[in-house]
């Protein structure tokens, strides 16, 4: 996969590129049924061969924050980490490679028989439902985005029901909520930078960097 960085000080809305992926037009299955995990039951949803959480991470750890501090967007998009947190690291990781820690499978602080998705597992994903091109319509919820300039609605086809959660930055700010929501990979980039997925309002998706300390959301993958 090839991955292009950029740093958090970059406006989300100019965001042009998008990440190319192999196109599957095979069926999978969507819906939802509760499923156990050792932490409680939740929503799921299967696409593909996959099973996934249907909402964020909503787990009130430390270093977790809410979206402008604000209770009421962590019950809606659930809560935004950095990334050591999210991992269940040290917070040293967010400043230094800790990639000899991570795990196939990662569980970090998604629950018991769940993990943070890697890059192979968004790549998966992504394939399932005919490539970047139309997963930003395919896996957003069809309601919660803004609707300005170039917007795309979503067609929310298998269930995934994204929202655009936005993201918070480590000297405190948020931004970018309503109008793209953005989850944490598995997979390090380098000392200070992890992977993220990204979905726009405009239908853009695909793969960046960011910083470590900077604060997005999760959605967890059964094992």
């Amino acid at each position: 996969m090839k991955t292009k960085g950029f740093l958090l000080a970059v406006a989300f809305a100019a965001m042009a590129f998008t990440f190319s992926c192999s196109s599957d037009d095979g069926e999978s299955s969507g819906g939802s049924s509760p499923s156990g995990g050792g932490g409680g039951s939740f929503a799921t949803v299967t696409i593909g061969t996959q099973t996934w959480m249907k909402q964020n991470l909503n787990s009130d750890v430390p270093g977790s924050k809410c979206y402008g501090d604000d209770p009421a967007n962590c019950a809606k998009y659930g809560r935004l980490y950095d990334w050591a947190t999210a991992m269940g690291l040290p917070s040293s990781c967010n400043s230094s490679s800790c990639s000899s820690s991570i795990q196939p499978k990662h569980r970090g602080i998604c629950p018991s028989g769940w993990h943070i998705p890697s890059d192979d597992d968004w790549d998966a994903l992504m394939t399932a439902v005919g490539g970047s091109s139309t997963a930003g319509t395919k896996l957003k919820s069809a309601t919660g985005w803004n609707t300005g300039s170039g917007y795309k609605p979503g067609t929310d086809n298998y269930g995934f029901s994204a929202l655009p959660g936005g993201l918070g930055s480590s000297a405190g700010g948020f931004l970018d909520v309503g109008d793209g929501g953005y989850w944490w990979s598995a997979s390090e980039y380098n000392s200070i930078n992890a992977k993220l997925m990204y979905m726009h309002n405009n239908g853009n998706t695909g793969y960046n960097v960011s910083n470590k300390d900077s604060f997005y959301s999760v959605r967890c993958l059964q094992d």
